[in-house]
């Protein structure tokens, strides 16, 4: 049964009156989906949370549950509580503009001996002085993060692409070299919203200007070592 009331179209279901859509961007059923606004909206969305792979957005889940966004967001809060002030071996949090489960840090080691069993999985400290610097410079190309490490980065760069962590984002105009930047995977890993979260370390890198002149022409040439990270001639 269909209805309007002060020009807002709206659905009659047996748990009452649920808008269409409105100007708050609430969404209506979708044509032909199945009739999920009838199921307890908590429980639905543990379910769906359970199966993605990537952080789910409230806008998102509002419309494959056909509820209102204000509804979701109110009840993905009150499930984040719950789980915390239950002390839950998971959490759910809020990260790269989406929702997802993640396993509580006070049982991160419990998690590391189930998915490393023995073996060795973690980024190496090249890589990971190298993801920072991209973090805090992007976008920023391969020669400006090996002058701000005194060692050649490609190998590492290569890796951290692989691995999902940075992206390209265009070429710097000066040199036409390929820039790179963080991705949406890395906050995700992270558990960060946005990178205005990253802790204040940028204080501790030089200024921009500090490499001006060690553009990829103005970087020695010199191989790179098994490891991918090779000390820089002086």
């Amino acid at each position: 049964m269909s209805g309007a009331a002060g020009g807002e179209a709206y659905d009659v279901t047996e748990t009452g009156a649920r808008p269409r859509g409105g100007a708050d961007g609430d969404p209506g059923a979708p044509a032909g989906a199945p009739a999920v606004d009838g199921l307890e909206l908590k429980p639905a969305l543990e379910a769906v949370l359970m199966v993605v792979d990537e952080p789910a957005t409230e806008e998102h889940l509002a419309r494959v549950l056909q509820r209102p966004r204000r509804a979701v967001a109110l009840a993905l809060r009150e499930l984040a509580d719950d789980y915390t002030r239950q002390g839950r071996g998971f959490d759910l949090r809020l990260v790269a503009g989406g929702w997802r489960f993640y396993s509580r840090a006070a049982y991160a080691d419990a998690v590391e001996s189930f998915v490393l069993d023995g073996q060795q999985a973690r980024l190496t400290q090249a890589a990971l002085e190298t993801l920072a610097v991209v973090a805090y410079r992007q976008p920023v190309s391969r020669s400006r993060v090996s002058a701000v490490r005194g060692v050649n980065c490609d190998g590492v760069m290569r890796t951290l692409l692989q691995r999902g962590l940075v992206e390209e984002a265009g070429t710097e105009p000066e040199t036409g070299a390929i820039l790179y930047r963080t991705t949406n995977y890395f906050l995700e890993r992270m558990g960060l919203r946005g990178l205005d979260e990253l802790p204040e370390l940028a204080p501790f890198l030089p200024e921009a200007e500090a490499v001006e002149g060690d553009s990829p022409e103005g970087i020695p040439s010199f191989d790179v070592d098994d490891s991918g990270d090779s000390q820089t001639d002086h």
